[in-house]
């Protein structure tokens, strides 16, 4: 934690961290287990990622609203996917008709990746991926099309949503049998552990 003084604006001295004093605390903040949260000054030292979700028609428009909203402050990305997308449709699947593009990006493929991520520093803007049963697919497309611009896996920092089980118990956006879904879940921690270590792989 800072040792810099931190006060109201009415000039009240602040207390790095507040405890009723009731329980004892398990560590303070920054420090395992981290019940307290990840950094020791909160939002203090380091302010929250500022993301809009956004996600509409192809990747070249997505793409163009993404360098806007960077240029315009923001400090990270949040992708919407369309609904054939988030089946794991291709756009020109008969199923797909109607709602490509509608409420979300349609990628289908590395090239769609490749036109999404153009002229956006992967490995300096965090990029939060609402998706889920195709999670492990739509983040390696993220992943080569960094990799395609010389930009390291390792390097990479963002979140996928990756929780196929509300999809069971929610919307129904389920691709697959929930033991094998939740096999490519877990699969996909173990994937990130070893090679995007700074990736958030569930939310």
């Amino acid at each position: 934690m800072s040792d810099d003084a931190v006060e109201t604006e009415s000039g009240l001295p602040l207390e790095p961290y507040y405890a009723d004093g009731s329980r004892p605390e398990p560590a303070p903040p920054g420090e395992f287990p981290f019940t307290r949260g990840l950094a020791g000054d909160g939002y203090r030292s380091r302010l929250w990622t500022m993301r809009q979700y956004a996600g509409f028609g192809s990747a070249e428009q997505t793409n163009e609203r993404f360098r806007y909203l960077l240029g315009a402050g923001q400090t990270g990305l949040s992708v919407a996917f369309d609904l054939p997308t988030q089946m794991g449709y291709d756009s020109d699947d008969p199923i797909a008709h109607g709602e490509v593009g509608k409420v979300g990006v349609a990628i289908d493929s590395l090239d769609d990746m490749e036109v999404l991520t153009r002229d956006i520093p992967q490995d300096r803007v965090t990029t939060s991926m609402t998706i889920n049963a195709p999670a492990s697919v739509l983040l390696l497309l993220y992943e080569l099309a960094a990799e395609r611009k010389g930009i390291a896996a390792a390097s990479l920092g963002g979140t996928i949503q990756n929780d196929i089980l509300k999809e069971y118990a929610a919307r129904g956006t389920y691709i697959f049998p929930p033991r094998p879904s939740m096999r490519l879940v877990t699969d996909t921690f173990a994937y990130c552990a070893e090679h995007l270590p700074r990736w958030n792989t569930i939310s």
